[in-house]
């Protein structure tokens, strides 16, 4: 759905205005009469939804790809609290890529929806020997990435991150570096590069490797 706003923002937003500009055309063609008012109410229109929608858009977009994971994702539905690997690289543009694919193709994908509310889970990543790959956490309330796994920031030795909610007290076991969320529900995005067709098999069982268990595992 973002790629559909990116892509046709403009054109939305031209038609929008040259309905408004006709509108406004056909009262003065009239007479005039009203023309100011109406011009008031588009303003006011114009800016409330603007602010409706820039507040409203991350929690309903997000709210859809949740759905979109949960009842279908990108091979069948991906339980909660589970990470599903994508097999094969995908174009973005592709019809099988929408939910996971951002644009590059050299990668595959590792995606999922987290539900904190009944506890810690722990993210269990593979030993990646210098390999890229990263493991991104969003808060679907706003849309912010609040956390990063991966070469740029954690490096690429086996780990395991512990990944709370906000309202969490618990011990963090040793060995472990802690992950707070602000939210109890978090979107899990991870990408594993790919190097070649040869290296897919390879890139393939370490992305699947990357997996969470619940902390009480």
């Amino acid at each position: 759905m973002n790629r559909l706003i990116l892509k046709y923002g403009y054109p939305i937003t031209f038609v929008i205005l040259a309905i408004l500009a006709w509108v406004v055309y056909r009262i003065f063609s009239a007479g005039g009469s009203g023309v100011i008012g109406f011009v008031v109410l588009a303003a006011v229109v114009w800016g409330v939804g603007t602010v409706v929608f820039l507040y409203l858009w991350p929690t309903f977009a997000y709210s859809a790809y949740k759905r979109a994971i949960l009842q279908h994702g990108p091979g069948g539905p991906i339980p909660v609290n589970t990470l599903y690997a994508t097999p094969n690289r995908v174009s973005a543009g592709a019809s099988n890529a929408s939910l996971l694919a951002t644009g590059v193709d050299d990668l595959l994908y590792v995606g999922g929806w987290l539900d904190l509310a009944n506890g810690p889970l722990v993210l269990h990543v593979p030993e990646m020997a210098g390999r890229y790959y990263s493991v991104q956490f969003t808060d679907p309330s706003d849309g912010t990435d609040f956390a990063y796994v991966g070469t740029r920031t954690t490096g690429t030795a086996a780990g395991e991150y512990l990944i709370s909610g906000p309202s969490w007290k618990g011990t963090v076991p040793q060995g472990m570096a802690q992950i707070t969320s602000p939210n109890k529900s978090v979107l899990v995005i991870g990408r594993v590069f790919v190097e070649s067709d040869s290296d897919l098999p390879t890139a393939y069982g370490l992305a699947k490797q990357i997996r969470l268990t619940p902390l009480s595992h």
